[in-house]
């Protein structure tokens, strides 16, 4: 386990992993935030996770997540992007963009309802160990990402 996730407690928006009291919560939100956390506190190198919605809005960030707003809107950016180029050169949908800086990655991947799972990673990551366990999070995820949930996880980040 990296520094980043030795105090890692659980993913925000309240008080249960991912946002938002556990107790109230629907099962598929739970699901969701448990599987956030679950990622953010066992891939090494992980600085911030956020699930963002089709139209841009946070739905969920990992606890430790320092800019979550700030990066939920350059996730949203980049796939209107990556969306951008795929129509204009007909490629079919965008499913992941990598931006590699001096100090780190942006790793995005679409989940099957439009939304996306956004990684800040740290620049000694091994990237295809956090890509993979990327997809595995956008597989599990997307099938408990319904409207009525993604609606219930957003309420709840916009409460905290």
């Amino acid at each position: 386990m990296t520094a980043a996730h030795a105090d890692s407690g659980s993913a925000s928006a309240g008080s249960g992993p991912g946002g938002g009291s556990s107790a109230t919560a629907s099962q598929e939100a739970r699901s969701v935030r448990w599987l956030l956390h679950d990622f953010f506190s066992g891939v090494a190198g992980v600085l911030d996770v956020v699930v963002v919605s089709s139209d841009g809005l946070l739905l969920a960030a990992a606890e430790r997540t320092r800019r979550a707003e700030e990066l939920s809107a350059i996730v949203s950016g980049l796939v209107s992007l990556g969306a951008g180029v795929a129509r204009v050169l007909e490629m079919g949908r965008m499913k992941q963009t990598i931006v590699t800086m001096d100090r780190g990655h942006l790793i995005i991947m679409a989940i099957s309802d439009g939304s996306c799972l956004g990684v800040n990673a740290s620049l000694d990551s091994d990237l295809s160990q956090v890509a993979y366990q990327m997809a595995l999070l956008v597989e599990r995820a997307g099938h408990a990402l319904t409207p009525e949930v993604r609606s219930e996880l957003h309420r709840a980040m916009a409460a905290r």
